[in-house]
């Protein structure tokens, strides 16, 4: 039955996630911690792989929809989210050991992820000017920021990657999607590579794997093929609307752990 659960959440959030550029992560891991049958660090593992399997499937689609890419730009993005991938799993971690609580560990993230969305939700309100920011250390400073927030919280990133992208470089909302699954993509290559080198996997049930990752390619194939068929405000129309749902479901995750 976890297995089915996780099948259909994932296949739908990835869905969404890549065409909105979220990753899915920002809504799988939410609602796992909402259904609540994993530990914190088995939800963020299984949200990762899902993520990690979504980015690969919609970065190709896109690519192959024709969607033009600055490399010189990719690269840099790619190298800011590596490392701050790497340094939000170490943080992970730490937090796991010193805390030693599930409950506070959760609490942190949830805290953390509403205020990045809240963020997202007032930047997509207001639409404030962007700093039409250029140069390699922008886009590195960058991808390091969102690549350590979606390893920390496990959730791939998306809104702030794609809020910030815009902001930063004044990038439309459909190619700032497309650059938010390449950064998802390689912080959380990073992030399974520490844990690899970490804990390793197999303190993990890996057997629900093979409802993540079918699950999680579906998902992506489906967003990216809807995403070549929207217009860009329909897709900020979705952006919006998922956002606030995400925000609502962490203020109930969020009393649930904290008052419930």
């Amino acid at each position: 039955m976890r297995g089915i659960i996780y099948f259909i959440v994932i296949v739908l959030s990835n869905a969404v996630g890549a065409l909105s550029g979220m990753g899915g992560g920002v809504i799988i891991k939410p609602v796992f911690d909402l259904v609540g049958i994993d530990p914190v660090a088995s939800v963020s593992f299984y949200s990762t792989i899902a993520v990690f399997t979504m980015s690969i499937v919609s970065t190709f689609r896109q690519i192959k929809n024709g969607v033009a890419l600055q490399w010189s730009v990719a690269k840099w993005l790619v190298v800011g989210s590596v490392v701050g991938g790497a340094l939000g799993n170490v943080v992970f971690s730490w937090l796991l050991s010193t805390m030693q609580n599930d409950v506070i560990v959760k609490g942190i993230q949830i805290i953390l992820m509403l205020v990045t969305l809240v963020f997202v939700l007032a930047y997509n309100r207001y639409r404030w000017q962007s700093w039409q920011l250029q140069g390699a250390m922008s886009y590195f400073l960058c991808s390091l920021v969102t690549g350590f927030l979606s390893s920390l919280l496990g959730i791939g990133g998306g809104p702030i990657n794609v809020a910030l992208l815009m902001l930063c470089f004044g990038m439309p909302i459909k190619l700032s999607t497309v650059y938010s699954i390449i950064i998802i993509f390689a912080s959380q290559l990073a992030k399974l590579v520490a844990i690899g080198f970490d804990t390793g996997f197999a303190v993990y049930e890996l057997s629900v794997l093979f409802y993540i990752i079918p699950a999680a390619i579906i998902g992506g194939i489906l967003g990216a093929t809807l995403s070549k068929i929207m217009p860009d405000s329909k897709v900020s129309m979705v952006f919006n609307a998922v956002v606030l749902l995400v925000i609502l479901i962490n203020l109930y995750n969020g009393w649930q752990l904290f008052v419930g």
